[in-house]
């Protein structure tokens, strides 16, 4: 089985750094032609997807969608399990603001954020139980940063912590009960939007 991982595409909070949690922010026009760059690479690849799945925030079921359509497979309805760490008061805010309410440190405050034990088991219950069912299949995920960055680090320790970009891919192929990495948080797909 092998799990394509994939960050949703831009929206305007990302432009301006606003974390957005699960606060339900759509795609703008660029996160709109991310995912069709995306879709393109994907239809010329030669591996192939059986499914898509997303969370259920509009910017990845939007992400979701457009692939779906260009390769022409199933889109599973979304997975709350899925859905980016709830931020709590940090939700809505810019990094200055953020520095300047909670200081440097704000990652660490009491601000009602759901903590990294908690995204990584959600994550992890998902990712297990589509390995273990009876369809386990080459399924394409559309999901957050936050929650990809926590959920690849439990998939695999060795993985580069780096940030998990917009429209970013990954590929985890399960091994026995473990998962190999074969391609991470590549945005190769993206180059073609800057030319």
């Amino acid at each position: 089985m092998r799990i394509g991982l994939i960050r949703h595409g831009k929206t305007d909070w990302n432009a301006l750094g606003r974390i957005q949690g699960q606060t339900d922010i759509p795609l703008n026009n660029e996160g709109i032609r991310q995912a069709h760059a995306l879709a393109y690479r994907l239809q010329e690849e030669p591996m192939k997807w059986d499914a898509i799945i997303s969370s259920d925030l509009s910017r990845a079921i939007d992400t979701a969608a457009i692939i779906s359509k260009a390769l022409q497979i199933p889109l599973l309805p979304p997975d709350s399990r899925l859905r980016e760490r709830f931020y709590g008061e940090v939700e809505g805010t810019t990094e200055a603001e953020r520095l300047a309410r909670w200081g440097p440190d704000w990652k660490k405050c009491d601000c009602g954020q759901e903590n990294d034990a908690s995204v990584r088991e959600r994550s992890l219950a998902f990712v297990e139980e589509m390995a273990g069912s009876e369809l386990a299949q080459n399924i394409l995920v559309v999901t957050h940063g936050s929650l990809l960055a926590q959920l690849l680090r439990a998939m695999c320790a060795d993985l580069a912590d780096k940030p998990i970009l917009n429209l970013s891919f990954s590929i985890m192929e399960r091994s026995g009960s473990s998962w190999n990495p074969l391609l991470h948080n590549c945005t190769l797909h993206l180059e073609q939007l800057q030319n």
